[in-house]
């Protein structure tokens, strides 16, 4: 991948001033809200970007087991995929996989072309993306009740389609938050970055990438148990996950 998570070799840049959860300091202090009274910052970003991690791993439980075996977030995962359908000669394979990246990287487009120009923060118009992810997410949630929980390949691509387009736009906002090396979506990085600063001199714990880790992994067994017990609700996890995420940026700048 060749966001800034992946390509940096320890997981992530360096500590900075901002202490461990990633977010360049700011006249915020704790309440919030920058300077800018429209922009919230600090640690009201870091509970929200932690709720992200959770929408995404919750979809990817459900997408992977049930949308061809492909994922919303995890790209290397889809791209592996690609690989071996074409070599096989798969064309459903193909398809599913070229769907799930081709509207991941037009997510992120989409996104990056909306935030342009903006300083680092969670703006307005992040708000207006995340509700856009949420109807992204709405639209998998409709066409799994529609298929009672059972989407054929027919109804699978066009799902994943939007699962990935939303996860490309959780991207592109986490990514224009200000908060280096963060990632809610793919967290190879993190991992790294995490095992590297324990064997690194001197040696550092960093608690906000455990948490992620361990909510990205809590969210995927959560969506996991609800396809085993109630799989008809599954997909309704990351929907009101994400639409909590819209409605506490909205209400946090009120």
């Amino acid at each position: 991948m060749s966001r800034h998570d992946e390509a940096s070799g320890s997981g992530g840049p360096a500590p900075d001033a901002s202490g461990s959860d990633g977010l360049a300091a700011d006249a915020s202090g704790s309440d919030g809200l920058a300077a800018d009274a429209d922009v919230l910052t600090g640690r009201v970003v870091v509970r929200l970007l932690l709720v992200l991690t959770a929408t995404a791993g919750s979809l990817d439980a459900v997408c992977v087991t049930s949308l061809d075996g492909m994922f919303a977030s995890v790209i290397t995962g889809n791209l592996v995929q690609l690989g071996r359908a074409v070599v096989a000669v798969n064309g459903r394979l193909v398809l599913a996989a070229a769907v799930a990246v081709g509207c991941y990287a037009l997510g992120v487009l989409v996104a990056a072309t909306v935030l342009r120009g903006l300083d680092a923060g969670w703006h307005r118009r992040t708000s207006l993306l995340v509700a856009a992810e949420a109807a992204l997410v709405a639209a998998v949630t409709a066409g799994w009740l529609a298929a009672d929980g059972r989407p054929g390949h027919a109804l699978a691509v066009p799902m994943l389609g939007c699962a990935g387009a939303a996860m490309g736009v959780q991207s592109a906002v986490t990514g224009s938050c200000g908060a280096p090396g963060v990632s809610t979506t793919y967290l190879t990085g993190t991992l790294t970055g995490l095992f590297g600063g324990l064997g690194g001199t001197p040696r550092r714990f960093d608690r906000e990438a455990a948490t992620r880790l361990l909510t990205f992994l809590g969210a995927a067994a959560g969506g996991a148990l609800l396809l085993r017990f109630t799989p008809l609700w599954a997909p309704l996890l990351p929907l009101a996950l994400v639409t909590a995420v819209a409605l506490t940026a909205e209400r946090a700048r009120a």
